[in-house]
């Protein structure tokens, strides 16, 4: 799936087209977007239930920092789990993430000491989005923006790191940060790796805290199914020209892909591909 093409494209797109459409309102029609869209617990009130949706696509105007930061995070981990999961189970986990995280801040308001206003930005969604990825990569290592000094750190690591942070926030604000509405985003993208991406699965990979033992056996089923698919695609060799062979047999698999994640694959399709792999590596 190329990126210009994907959901997550748009979406760095969309957020940058607002946001400069709110600042210009902003800074020369002194008109202030986030007090008609941006979430708060008056306007739910009050019936505008939209706002749950709205307030995701906005930010701090007119500084882009905060813009800046959630479209790095949406860039890297948004593009990760559209690739390996799809577009449709990609913008769901992005907008449920956003939209529970909102509804956490909203209850959090409640809460002493903890701001009535109004909440804007995509943070929620993204930490929906960095949740599921470290839910489903706990010991992979990936570059995070800290202050905007990159770090390289372990997937499992960074998340109990928010965790923690959002979870003090939440019980002592500091900031003027909308922590609740992180600690919403990262739960909800943990139950939906969980019991979404990894609905069935007969191997738990995406322990957070593995046992050595585990870690062992991790290793050793992705080698022997490393070694099972490559016989597989040596078995798998189509006796069509390799032009044909894609146009026929590859591309609708990709669009099936792109739709419904790479686990929607049935065993012959994901030969197919391997097949295709090794043609054009050859060539």
């Amino acid at each position: 799936m190329e990126f210009r093409r994907s959901a997550t494209f748009y979406l760095l797109v969309s957020l940058a087209v607002i946001f400069l459409l709110q600042a210009a309102l902003l800074v020369h029609g002194r008109i202030d977007l986030a007090e008609i869209f941006g979430l708060s617990r008056a306007g739910l009130f009050a019936g505008r239930i939209w706002q749950l949706i709205t307030f995701q696509f906005l930010h701090d105007c007119p500084w882009p920092w905060h813009l800046l930061m959630n479209c790095l995070g949406l860039y890297f981990f948004g593009r990760a789990i559209e690739e390996t999961h799809g577009t449709t189970n990609f913008l769901k986990l992005y907008l449920l993430a956003g939209t529970l995280g909102g509804l956490a801040e909203v209850l959090a308001s409640f809460l002493p000491q903890h701001p009535h206003g109004g909440v804007v930005g995509a943070s929620a969604g993204v930490m929906g989005l960095i949740a599921a990825y470290a839910t489903l990569n706990p010991w992979q290592e990936a570059c995070f923006i800290f202050y905007f000094f990159p770090v390289r750190l372990k997937a499992s690591v960074v998340l109990w790191f928010l965790l923690f942070l959002s979870t003090f926030g939440v019980i002592i604000p500091f900031g003027g940060t909308a922590h609740a509405a992180h600690l919403g985003g990262l739960l909800t993208g943990i139950a939906f790796a969980r019991y979404v991406f990894l609905a069935g699965d007969d191997f738990p990979l995406a322990r957070l805290f593995p046992t050595p033992r585990e870690k062992s056996q991790a290793r050793r089923f992705a080698f022997v199914g490393k070694k099972r698919m490559d016989r597989s695609a040596r078995a798998f060799d189509p006796p069509v020209a390799t032009e044909e062979f894609i146009s026929r047999e590859v591309d609708p698999i990709l669009d099936k892909i792109s739709a419904h994640g790479i686990q929607s694959l049935t065993e012959r399709e994901r030969k197919i591909l391997e097949a295709a792999r090794a043609k054009m590596s050859k060539r």
